[in-house]
């Protein structure tokens, strides 16, 4: 998130877009309910499903799964049209507006709608009450990214927001919505395929010469794989080995055939977690963790805010804190690692991340600090780009919009989009380890009454849902939430995996698959 959770009240507009923020992200959610209910906040929500922060919407706009780029290009060309826009800080912070000006003038809202599916009247409606305001945030999570125009999504996201002016201030902000527990720590300390920690490029020659020095071995300056791209290279026999910590790509990856198939490819499987996960159960060695209540250490959350995570319980039978077990098979292969607790970690992160320079151990506390915080005098940054942006100047970029990888035809006609209850968590590694839970939420199929009328589906009654790479059964949740031609399927369940049916589809740039619109059949039994 550029901004911080406590500047949401600020906000006078909020803008939800590929997010369904009380099922994935329930304490954001919190807070902009208050806003809404309690503040002076006005929300738009945009989404395929009508999610609950719908109710809570003074606009909630349906869109077709894989049309953002086109929904949010006639928004901004309203508020261009209109001169809504904030002339001033467009002029002093940003470049390219005259590219992004070409590019959303031909996305008028009637053409919108016939691309998206959401009425003009309503673009228009949308464009006003974002674009008069002035102070207006802007939230999304994966239903914005995991599409195969994600970078063009997230892209037309900022230039929404340069547009209004309304990055570098208290309550605005483009604000990505981290879902899982340090994600966005696991982000920052290098665990992507191009960075060193704090997002250092591992094609810079500086960058690498500091961490060679540091570390004391030779680093290689070449892009690594994402994760899509291992379990290709597993399946083609390029990568021999993998070693997977605290992920389950059994049940969170796309084509889980083809996920499958790759893994017993492998000559060697490692998989370090708190439990026997499907990946683990095809592991040739597992490596029992420590839960986060059994060790010490910091986390990162959403709003980049560093906090202490304290020891409550001691690790059950073999299973230990990660960076030990890394510790150990590192100087089994050779190495001289000598750490001897997770703030002698932190203390090396902060000498070789410059945006974490003054976030010491004993400086975090209670309440965290956010990153950057380059030194140990510096309070931490609420929010980010306030008076220039990191590149000096914001980039705008017109984006056309292009449609999914996969759609409907003759023999698969309904769109899936996948997503998560609130009931569960993530592959449900502990979630469904809980009666209760399971008893609130189990696999289901959330299906028009259109569609479900067509097809003679009642509500309850266990349907057939196929795609090109598979199927899977699950019960109709029969409703008026979600259009005529698409299905919501949430991920969690083994038993009704979505990502049997996902398309393993990526974005050419940042290679995240296409999770979110693909190509189904629905059918009774």
């Amino acid at each position: 998130m550029t901004n911080d959770i406590a500047g949401i009240k600020e906000a006078d507009v909020i803008l939800i877009i590929g997010s369904d923020t009380s099922a994935a992200h329930p304490v954001i959610a919190a807070r902009i309910k208050q806003a809404v209910r309690f503040g002076k906040t006005k929300l738009i929500v945009i989404d395929p499903k009508e999610i609950d922060m719908a109710k809570y919407a003074t606009i909630y706009a349906r869109q077709r799964c894989g049309t953002d780029v086109a929904v949010l290009n006639g928004i901004m060309h309203e508020i261009i049209k209109n001169e809504w826009y904030d002339k001033e800080y467009v002029a002093e912070r940003c470049e390219g507006f005259d590219d992004l000006k070409a590019v959303v003038m031909e996305y008028p809202p009637e053409k919108v709608a016939q691309i998206s599916g959401v009425p003009a009247q309503q673009i228009r409606e949308m464009a006003e009450l974002f674009g008069k305001a002035e102070t207006a945030s802007l939230f999304y999570a994966m239903g914005i990214t995991q599409h195969t125009t994600g970078v063009d999504n997230v892209w037309s996201t900022a230039n929404l927001q340069m547009l209004c002016g309304n990055i570098g201030k208290n309550g605005g902000g483009v604000n990505p919505l981290r879902g899982q527990v340090n994600v966005q720590g696991a982000c920052d300390m290098g665990g992507l395929p191009n960075v060193f920690p704090a997002y250092q490029p591992v094609t810079n020659p500086d960058a690498v010469a500091k961490f060679e020095k540091a570390w004391n071995c030779k680093l290689s300056n070449k892009v690594g794989l994402t994760v899509t791209e291992m379990l290709s290279g597993a399946d083609s026999g390029a990568v021999k080995a993998l070693y997977v910590m605290g992920e389950n790509p059994m049940i969170s990856d796309p084509d889980l055939q083809h996920v499958e198939k790759s893994l017993k490819h492998l000559d060697f499987l490692v998989v370090q977690d708190i439990f026997l996960t499907e990946t683990a159960q095809l592991a040739d060695v597992v490596l029992p963790a420590a839960t986060f209540a059994e060790k010490d250490g910091l986390f990162t959350n959403t709003e980049r805010r560093v906090q202490r995570l304290r020891k409550a319980l001691k690790a059950p039978g073999q299973a230990r804190e990660d960076w030990v077990i890394i510790q150990d098979i590192a100087n089994a292969m050779g190495s001289d690692w000598n750490y001897q607790s997770a703030c002698d970690i932190q203390e090396e992160i902060r000498q070789l991340s410059p945006s974490y320079g003054g976030i010491s151990w004993e400086r975090v506390g209670t309440d965290g600090l956010q990153w950057p915080c380059p030194t140990l005098e510096h309070p931490g940054t609420p929010y980010l780009h306030k008076g220039k942006f990191a590149r000096g100047k914001g980039l705008m970029k017109g984006i056309p919009f292009k449609e999914p990888a996969e759609l409907p035809d003759a023999d698969y006609p309904i769109i899936l989009t996948t997503g998560r209850v609130l009931e569960q968590f993530h592959t449900g590694t502990m979630t469904r380890k809980t009666p209760g839970l399971n008893n609130l939420a189990g696999p289901m199929v959330m299906i028009s009454v259109e569609d479900a009328e067509a097809l003679g589906i009642g509500n309850g009654e266990t349907i057939k849902v196929a795609s090109r790479r598979g199927a899977i059964q699950a019960p109709a949740f029969v409703t008026k939430r979600i259009g005529k031609g698409t299905v919501y399927i949430p991920f969690h369940y083994q038993e009704a995996a979505a990502n049997v049916l996902t398309n393993p589809v990526v974005d050419p740039v940042a290679k995240i698959p296409e999770y979110k619109a693909c190509a189904v059949r629905v059918s009774k039994i």
